[in-house]
């Protein structure tokens, strides 16, 4: 292989014409005949017998090349682009300039090569930070979606339904008085609430008793995937055959020795508000983080290629179908239900490739200008962490993901943390509203009067600790 020469045809864009000698070359040939003579019927030969040369003199010398190319192709524009010392992101076109097995290959690629940026005023950007103190009423309420897990379902005979029960019943569709294709099923259970529906429905499910017959009246939406049904009014007959409701375990100490490793209700919620408060520090630390990397993209300049673009999107369209894939349904399912194609598609992703590209260059150039490092401490905890999460030896890991790759991605998350420490954050308080008295009913449960006073005093406790900091 040699590079015969590269020239910069448009920005980001290269010429690189590269030659093969012909040994190379005719090496290449000789395995493509082999590869592809059994394929060949050539009079008087039994099939796979026929020399190449005669081959080549039916069919052309050239019978063989396309495939010799394609063969040789890579590893020479790669030792050439090396040579070049050129940083291509992709290969926009490739055409042969010369082939022939008495002096070899020389071919052209159209090279895109990665784009050069500035960024500026990257130090000392100004950002806020919102510091907001976690309410008893919001540590009450994942107590409640704890006993909401481990509610059980009774079965309901003495009331009609309510939102939230979950019904077994039976529906008859029917649009102008004649049913259609999907409309009826028996025995079918439903959670009245839940929007699994289309809208109107569940709605009217509600106030309904078991072995009452009901009709159910509701219009499809435009943009139903069923084109046959889209905007059509429609009548379901129903008729309710159970209702079961969830009973929630009441919130004490006895619940919270059930749930967690803990002895009493307080202990219990003291952990999920210090879960809660590193959550939403967690949180706020990625708000600031993203205020930082907007302002560092605005300030950023350079013309990009389409080509990054659209290879983001690729990325973020197959991660997208795995996860459809790990629910049951595939992009062909999902363009029925949603009426969308693949172009559509791919624009929904347009925002947020083009955002995570320029990010991602930005970030690159901070790592250039301040020359960050990794450690190689740091390289050997972030290989053992990989390792954890995907239960697996640490040397496998590093089998599979590339020591330098590895080394990008941590010197890229290094400049965040750059950009963070010579930031100006300015923190803000979010001053807690205390709820407002309940006009409901007074409980006669003893635990529900009591749990309500135990929220009253965190509340008043905590804002007056609030206040006494602001007075500070």
């Amino acid at each position: 292989m040699a590079l015969v020469k590269f020239d910069n045809v448009a920005t980001n864009k290269y010429d690189v014409e590269v030659s093969v000698d012909a040994k190379t070359f005719n090496d290449a040939c000789d395995k493509a005949y082999k590869k592809n003579v059994k394929k060949i019927n050539v009079p008087g030969f039994r099939v796979g017998k026929a020399p190449r040369k005669i081959i080549e003199k039916m069919y052309g010398a050239t019978v063989f090349y396309d495939d010799a190319i394609e063969a040789v192709y890579p590893k020479a524009l790669s030792e050439a682009i090396e040579e070049a010392k050129l940083d291509v992101i992709a290969v926009e076109a490739l055409e042969p300039v010369e082939a022939n097995t008495e002096k070899g290959l020389v071919f052209k690629a159209t090279c895109v090569t990665k784009p050069v940026v500035t960024v500026k005023d990257y130090k000392g950007i100004k950002a806020t930070k919102t510091v907001k103190t976690i309410a008893a009423a919001e540590v009450n309420a994942e107590i409640d979606k704890m006993r909401e897990r481990n509610g059980r379902m009774v079965t309901v005979e003495d009331r009609a339904t309510k939102t939230g029960d979950t019904v077994n019943f039976d529906f008859t569709g029917a649009i102008d008085g004649e049913p259609f294709d999907g409309g009826e099923a028996e025995n079918y259970t439903l959670k009245i609430g839940s929007g699994q529906f289309i809208p109107g429905f569940e709605e009217q499910m509600v106030g309904k008793k078991v072995g009452e017959e009901f009709d159910v009246k509701v219009t499809f939406p435009e943009e139903y995937h069923a084109e046959d049904l889209k905007g059509k009014e429609a009548v379901f007959t129903c008729n309710i055959h159970e209702i079961k409701a969830t009973e929630l375990p009441a919130a004490d100490d006895e619940f919270a020795k059930d749930v967690s490793e803990f002895d009493t209700l307080k202990e219990l919620k003291a952990d999920v508000k210090a879960k809660l408060v590193k959550a939403q520090e967690q949180m706020m630390e990625v708000e600031v983080e993203n205020q930082l990397l907007d302002t560092v993209v605005e300030n950023m300049e350079g013309e990009i290629p389409e080509v990054m673009y659209e290879k983001r999107i690729d990325e973020l369209a197959r991660d997208f179908e795995y996860r459809l894939s790990s629910q049951g349904m595939n992009m062909d399912m999902y363009m029925q239900y949603t009426g969308m194609d693949q172009k559509a598609i791919r624009e929904q992703f347009r925002p947020q490739a083009e955002k995570q590209v320029k990010t991602r260059l930005a970030l690159e150039k901070i790592v250039e200008l301040e020359n960050i490092e990794p450690s190689e401490e740091d390289i050997e905890a972030e290989y053992n962490k990989l390792a954890e999460r995907y239960k697996m030896e640490a040397d496998k890991v590093k089998a599979l993901v590339p020591v330098e790759e590895l080394k990008k991605d941590l010197a890229v998350n290094k400049a965040i943390d750059f950009l963070k420490e010579n930031a100006e954050i300015e923190e803000v308080k979010v001053k807690k509203t205390t709820a407002k008295k309940s006009t409901a009913k007074k409980s006669t449960k003893k635990e529900d009067t009591e749990d309500t006073t135990e929220e009253t005093k965190e509340e008043s406790a905590e804002t007056a600790t609030e206040e006494a900091s602001d007075a500070e």
